[in-house]
C-alpha cells in the first residue's frame, strides 16, 4: 500500500557564541534540506553555548503542538562550553539511544575515530521529536541525509517515527 507524505513543522536551532544568520551553515543547510524534502521550517534560532537558553528555546517548542521535531546543531563536543546534551536531555520523556549509536556508526565511515567526541542524541518530548547534531555542517549533512530525513518521513519502511506520532502521548 502506497504512503503519502506527510508534512511535518520543525524548528531548528544553532548553538554557538559565534554564529549569526549570514554565517549559520549548519543551520541554513538543515533549513534548506528539511524545506526540500517536503517539510515546514517552523522556527530557527541561534542560541549561545548556555545551558539555561538551549533548555528555554527548545522547552517552548516543546510546549507548542503545531512544532512536531527540533533538531539542533552545535554544542555536542566535549570541550569546556559543549553543554547541548547535559541541557537538552533532561527535556525528553524518553530518549532514543539508537540515534547516537547509529550516528557514531555511520560518522565512523567519514570521520574514523574522530566520531568518539561526538554525543549527538535524541529524544522525544510532549510529543516532540528531537535530534541534537554536531555543529559541522559535514555532521549536520550527515545527520540528516543517513537518518532524520527516513526517520520523519512516513513512506519509510518498515517503520519511522512518523507512524508512532498518534501514540506518543499515550499513558
Amino acid at each position: 500500500m502506497q504512503r503519502n507524505f506527510i508534512p511535518l513543522n520543525i524548528a531548528v536551532m544553532t548553538i554557538s557564541d559565534s554564529r549569526t544568520e549570514d554565517n549559520d551553515k549548519s543551520g541554513n543547510s538543515l533549513v534548506e534540506n528539511l524545506t526540500a524534502a517536503g517539510h515546514n521550517r517552523a522556527d530557527k534560532l541561534i542560541v549561545p553555548d548556555d545551558i539555561y537558553q538551549m533548555r528555554a528555546a527548545v522547552s517552548t517548542w516543546i510546549a507548542n503542538p503545531e512544532i512536531n521535531a527540533i533538531i539542533t546543531t552545535g554544542g555536542t563536543g566535549v570541550t569546556g562550553r559543549d553543554s547541548t546534551p547535559e541541557a537538552i536531555k533532561p527535556l525528553f520523556d524518553k530518549e532514543i539511544e539508537g540515534f547516537g549509536e547509529l550516528f557514531r556508526a555511520i560518522s565512523y565511515e567519514e570521520i574514523n575515530t574522530s566520531t568518539l567526541q561526538s554525543r549527538a542524541l535524541a529524544g522525544v518530548a510532549n510529543a516532540t521529536y528531537i535530534f541534537c547534531l554536531p555543529g559541522s555542517s559535514g555532521a549536520c549533512k550527515t545527520g540528516w541525509e543517513k537518518i532524520i530525513q527516513f526517520q520523519l518521513d512516513y513512506r519509510t519502511r518498515p517503520c519511522n517515527l512518523v507512524e508512532l506520532m498518534p501514540r506518543l502521548l499515550e499513558q
